[in-house]
């Protein structure tokens, strides 16, 4: 009897509760509809009453994204020419500036410049704000209606006005559009370590990657004679998903690379490595800045959770969402923020960024002062063979004195390099560090 007392209360209990959910949902659905309404409502207004006349088309378009807009910075609608120039820029070409942007405060605010493309070469830098173009202010205006304010043909000029932190007044800088044909990849060698600076993520990166990483070993005259790797992901603004899972699947044998978390439980993904390392397990160190968004963090936090690499350098930019891209009636396309990402340790990196293991600022070399002539210098160091009459070391052989002036040219190098590029300099240090330590044991 009390077992059944139970039961039948349970009944009832249901029974009581299910009735106000089912009055709430079709309350939640009637203000949808009333919402509805009232956006028919306003429709029709501009459509017929507005100042000039418009074209219902393009009404439509806008509210759409601006309802995408409206969630976060990076959904948004995309029209069939936008959609179109998204897949050519996926397979690496493009006409433009050469920047990454996104939104914050209602301004463009730069992610990273791209190698080599005309924003790169007129100097500017992660972190700037763009406030105008060509005179007009880009306040207000949506990020894709930003962007293409500064799109163009080939060859035209446009001037755009950078604010920046460390600048007490804003300054214009004139910049000339050109075709942007990304290197997602380039190597070279520095001393024995093999330096890979990976630009962005497009269809190209993995197997430009694959390329080079052979191109410099063979250089070096095989992976023996390789101190290690540096992974240059500065000022990567990131890009395809599936290519920050295989080049970090490059350098892991093992292990979970990065996990995606929907809405729903059951709408999550995890990716693991395959057996294989490219680098055969000489060291390797990331260089990391602000600029390093997205794959680019997905590929630095896999390698840092995994003890593979050393990151060094600055915080990344910290955008920690996946964005998939829906095809629409049309040949347009709609860019929806579907997931957050987690590195294998399990955390997000959303508005936090990468920490590197080890901070290195990259120093801000001031254009305005004239490089020091080393012939007029007051004080210079000099050696003991400057000296007249000084002894001849006959100690040696030749062999030797031939090694230590190698030894001496790389010394030349690398203290050359450090005025370069100080964190570039900095990780090869490490690198070389790290293989003295491994010879000895």
């Amino acid at each position: 009897m009390a077992a059944m007392a139970g039961a039948l209360t349970g009944v009832v209990a249901t029974t009581q509760i299910v009735g106000p959910l089912l009055a709430q949902e079709g309350a939640e659905n009637s203000n949808v509809y009333e919402q509805l309404d009232l956006f028919g409502d306003i429709f029709e207004r501009i459509r017929s009453q507005y100042v000039e006349e418009v074209e219902p088309g393009e009404l439509i378009e806008a509210a759409i994204d601006g309802m995408l807009t409206s969630l976060d910075p990076h959904s948004s609608y995309l029209s069939p020419e936008d959609a179109a120039a998204m897949q050519v820029q996926t397979r690496g070409e493009f006409g433009g500036l050469g920047i990454e942007v996104t939104q914050e405060e209602g301004f463009v605010k730069v992610v990273s410049p791209i190698d080599g493309t005309p924003a790169a070469e007129a100097g500017i830098e992660a972190g700037d704000f763009i406030t105008h173009v060509d005179g007009e202010s880009m306040l207000g205006l949506t990020l894709d209606k930003a962007v293409e304010r500064m799109r163009g043909s080939v060859g035209s000029e446009i001037i755009i006005t950078i604010v920046r932190e460390g600048e007490a007044e804003p300054f214009d800088v004139s910049i000339i559009r050109d075709t942007i044909e990304l290197q997602a990849v380039r190597s070279r060698t520095q001393g024995d370590a093999v330096i890979l600076r990976i630009t962005t993520f497009n269809d190209k990166t993995t197997p430009n990657l694959i390329s080079k990483i052979e191109e410099e070993v063979e250089t070096l005259g095989g992976m023996e004679n390789v101190d290690g790797f540096v992974i240059d992901l500065r000022n990567n603004p990131g890009g395809l998903l599936t290519q920050a899972i295989r080049v970090s699947d490059a350098f892991l044998e093992k292990g979970e690379i990065v996990s995606t978390r929907g809405r729903n439980p059951e709408d999550g993904d995890r990716f693991n490595a395959t057996p294989g390392d490219l680098a055969q397990g000489k060291p390797i160190v990331v260089l990391i800045n602000g600029g390093s968004a997205s794959a680019s963090e997905i590929v630095a936090g896999a390698l840092q959770d995994h003890h593979r690499a050393i990151v060094v350098g600055t915080k990344s930019f910290g955008k920690g969402s996946v964005q998939t891209v829906m095809p629409m009636r049309g040949s347009s396309a709609m860019r929806l923020t579907t997931a957050r990402y987690y590195t294998p340790s399990g955390r997000s990196i959303q508005a936090l960024g990468v920490s590197p293991d080890i901070v290195v600022e990259q120093p801000r070399r001031d254009l305005t002062v004239e490089p020091e002539d080393e012939s007029s210098s007051a004080v210079r160091q000099r050696s003991e063979a400057e000296l007249r009459g000084s002894l001849n070391n006959d100690s040696l052989s030749e062999d030797e004195i031939r090694q230590i002036e190698e030894d001496r040219a790389k010394a030349d190098a690398a203290a050359a390099l450090r005025e370069e590029d100080y964190q570039l300099a900095y990780a090869i240090d490490i690198l070389r560090g790290l293989n003295a330590l491994n010879s000895q044991n």
